[in-house]
């Protein structure tokens, strides 16, 4: 799948505590849910674990980690764009490319299928996702249509 933004994908973001077995926990509440992971992962700084996944129902997602008894837990939209792997300092470009427009970016990760997931502001989702749009045409202008198919 190749698109620069998405409103069907969701970043679920949860606060887990720094123990053993928090990981399993998350995992099983959203599999008893039906929900599939998409790409991200679990990071631990200074004794504070934080889940960031990609779901495409973060509605069902957010419930159910909250019957789950974990969180915080926050659901948020995410703009999705397209790195060409072949091109060293392609995450340094765009990242650029957003600071310059003011686009201050939380988190990032990649899907599964190679998208690089940025979840920013709710104030700055526009501008990121105006970003992204020209970075995409822009590709597909200087590399030609194959660069758009990756």
């Amino acid at each position: 799948m190749n698109r620069s933004t998405s409103a069907a994908t969701h970043d679920l973001e949860v606060h887990l505590p720094d123990r053993p077995g928090a990981l399993a926990d998350l995992g099983q509440a959203l599999g008893e849910a039906g929900v599939s992971l998409e790409g991200g992962g679990v990071f631990t700084h200074d004794g504070r674990a934080v889940a960031h996944y990609l779901v495409h129902d973060g509605a069902r997602a957010l419930a159910a980690v909250r019957a789950a008894g974990l969180g915080p837990v926050a659901v948020r939209d995410v703009v999705l764009a397209r790195l060409d792997q072949e091109v060293p300092g392609q995450l340094g470009t765009l990242a650029r490319r957003l600071g310059d427009a003011g686009v201050n970016v939380l988190v990032q990760y990649s899907d599964h299928v190679g998208n690089l997931v940025l979840l920013v502001a709710d104030e700055d989702v526009p501008a990121c996702r105006d970003v992204v749009a020209r970075w995409g045409s822009a590709r597909l202008t200087a590399r030609g249509p194959r660069a758009a198919g990756r």
